[in-house]
């Protein structure tokens, strides 16, 4: 396939399980989904549970209620009025949307820290995510995926990395010091001379184990080549690619691991996404992922 050309090569390296899960396991703490995050989960997904179980949850944690409220009240859902409870606010935005705020707060406390090496640092890994999500969540309105599982998906792409710095810190510097040397040297080439697996595999494998739905995995594990996987699960992991590379393109955040600038028409087309919808977005998104950082912000 014209679209695969060197990625295809890249991807078929390095994809060890075993070296996957015993990084996995060097991760301790970090690789434990936060309670809360865990218990709104198993609401959301209970069919029996009510909104005043969503609520008395909600309530332990008075700062995540808070961020709820921020978010009702941004620029994302646009109300007409002011949301000043947490009753009104999971009415509005619903299970879903609840669900995903928990993981995206457990999340941006992953990536807390500083600088790597002269051109990575944690807190940009998280600005580039948000910004994947932001314009994977804009471009979701003119497809058939879900806005709310589309931001989610774009957080979660390059969790993978995480692990890498966490279970191999040293070994992580010495790679991203060879990166900042070596310009023609992709990401995932470099990840797989160096730990024998890629944060694609890597991100596939935590979201397994976090037990998120198959989607969110297979966009961690295959937005570097969604034609892999079967027709009807490349449509996300398309979306992510495209926002990824749109990300890129106006710098933001780390976007080393984008191994193109260019939107090949095979992948808009597995994706769903219009070349004029990429346009019209990309001229809104630097003031999107603004707002979005302001409400995700560590």
């Amino acid at each position: 396939m014209a679209i695969a050309d060197r990625e295809a090569n890249v991807a078929s390296t390095g994809d060890d399980s075993s070296v996957t899960q015993a990084m996995l396991r060097q991760c301790g703490q970090f690789a434990t989904l936060p309670a809360l995050a865990v218990q709104i989960i198993e609401i959301a997904e209970d069919p029996s549970s009510t909104w005043e179980d969503l609520r008395q949850v909600i309530a332990i944690d008075p700062a995540f209620g808070a961020r709820l409220l921020k978010l009702v009240n941004s620029p994302f859902y646009g109300l007409l009025r002011p949301v000043g409870t947490l009753r009104e606010a999971l009415g509005l935005l619903g299970l879903r949307a609840v669900k995903n705020v928990a993981i995206s707060t457990s999340l941006a406390k992953l990536f807390r820290g500083g600088k790597v090496s002269a051109a990575f640092n944690v807190s940009e890994l998280w600005t580039h995510s948000i910004a994947v999500a932001t314009a994977a969540r804009m471009l979701s309105q003119s497809t058939k995926v879900s806005p709310d599982e589309a931001f989610l998906a774009g957080l979660v792409h390059d969790l993978g990395i995480l692990v890498e710095l966490q279970s191999r810190g040293a070994l992580f510097g010495s790679m991203m010091e060879r990166l900042d040397e070596e310009d023609e040297l992709t990401f995932r080439c470099a990840e797989s001379s160096t730990f024998q697996t890629t944060h694609e595999m890597l991100g596939r494998s935590l979201c397994e184990l976090w037990r998120f739905p198959a989607s969110l995995t297979f966009t961690a594990g295959f937005h570097h080549r969604p034609w892999e996987l079967a027709e009807a699960e490349q449509a996300l992991p398309a979306l992510i690619h495209v926002a990824d590379v749109m990300a890129a393109r106006q710098n933001l955040g780390y976007s080393r691991t984008v191994e193109t600038r260019d939107l090949k028409p095979e992948m808009l087309r597995l994706a769903a996404i219009r070349e004029c919808d990429v346009a019209a977005v990309e001229v809104a998104l630097p003031e999107a992922v603004h707002e979005a950082c302001r409400i995700l912000s560590n």
